[in-house]
């Protein structure tokens, strides 16, 4: 501008500080940030929702301390990362909150002598309001405290994910085949195929958590204003983004091309006395017997059941009766898996009907 009118474009700088000015800029780059890191959850949820619904009818184990707990659609499984990710929307979505005012016009810390309009240029720049005190507006760091936080909850969710695949898909479980895409080989075992991308999303994630305790130590003790220590706050922002947009777009490539084994879910979820807990919840339903009971009687059931190395399907009426004579043929139904993961009707539960009505609600969202 110099170059082109002169001396004159020196007024441009006129009731401006570089303080107040990288500080506006840096919302606003944080703002589109936040933005573009929302639009990569939608691509994401969107993914989910499609595996979810042809897997509806997909049954397998739900797992508590990696054992056989309950059996469970394999959707429902995959609607808990749809829950974790909106989530996740919502925690940036309230950032935007912090990031809605604008510092412009505080200059270095003092505010200007100048008549400038600070609402004028606050809406120019897209911004909702002027900031309300020019010493705090130029020491604060909390939106980017706010931002890396998002982003290390954002990344522990995936990094959570990421495990939970690595697990199923592990010679010992077997439960899910990833695609020659997202595994790589060995350098001397021919047959593996490692899912490495999977292990990266979990160990990036260490890398949010530093850079978020790095800022935080940065600001502690810190006094208010500006000072150089807050130079660095760039830089960890920038990584942090990185790291996220890379993690979310690579797990979305790697559950697009996952397939479920359905058969060895089926299997698994038929293992373990999984339908124990259904056989309590019918004697506590058709028998009125408190639930403690319930249990214990269960718990003989199942202790029979293994003596005789039997699954609880494949105990016989008499065989029941023994235990508890009260018991019908009725009770049979319970031990079906299908029965068992459809039976769970309570709002959030895993039958077939709310997975469908889940799906549908995100859907239209």
């Amino acid at each position: 501008l110099f170059e082109i009118i002169g001396e004159e474009a020196g007024f441009v700088h006129t009731a401006r500080s570089r303080n107040d000015q990288v500080i506006t800029d840096f919302k606003m780059w944080t703002t589109s940030a936040t933005k573009e890191i929302n639009k990569n959850l939608d691509i994401i949820i969107k993914t989910i929702l499609k595996i979810s619904e042809k897997n509806i009818e997909t049954i397998m184990p739900g797992f508590t301390h990696l054992k056989n707990a309950q059996a469970v659609s394999f959707a429902h499984y995959l609607m808990a990362y749809v829950e974790m990710f909106t989530r996740d929307k919502k925690r940036f979505s309230y950032n935007l909150e912090s990031l809605s005012e604008c510092p412009l016009g505080v200059a270095a810390l003092t505010g200007t002598s100048f008549n400038i309009d600070r609402n004028f240029t606050s809406k120019k720049l897209g911004f909702k309001r002027p900031t309300n005190n020019s010493i705090d507006t130029v020491a604060d760091r909390d939106f980017v405290l706010d931002f890396l936080y998002s982003v290390s909850v954002c990344s522990m969710h995936i990094s959570r994910i990421a495990e939970e695949l690595i697990i199923w898909n592990s010679d010992a479980f077997n439960l899910i085949i990833l695609s020659d895409k997202v595994v790589t080989g060995s350098s001397i075992m021919p047959q593996k195929k490692n899912p490495d991308l999977l292990e990266y999303l979990r160990g990036k994630t260490g890398s949010t958590y530093g850079n978020l305790f790095s800022m935080l130590t940065i600001l502690k003790g810190l006094p208010i204003s500006y000072f150089k220590d807050l130079q660095d706050d760039k830089e960890i922002l920038f990584k942090s983004n990185e790291i996220l947009n890379n993690s979310i777009a690579i797990l979305n490539e790697v559950l697009k091309n996952l397939k479920p084994n359905k058969q060895k879910m089926l299997d698994l979820a038929n293992s373990g006395y999984i339908t124990a807990t259904d056989l309590a919840d019918y004697l506590v339903k058709n028998h009125s017997m408190p639930f403690r009971k319930a249990y214990q009687t269960t718990a003989t059931i199942v202790n029979f059941a293994e003596k005789k190395n039997k699954k609880l399907n494949e105990l016989s009426i008499e065989e029941l009766k023994k235990i508890e004579p009260k018991l019908t043929s009725e009770v049979l139904k319970v031990f079906n898996i299908k029965y068992s993961v459809n039976s769970k009707k309570s709002y959030g539960g895993t039958s077939f009907d709310n997975i469908k009505k889940m799906i549908m609600k995100y859907k239209k969202a």
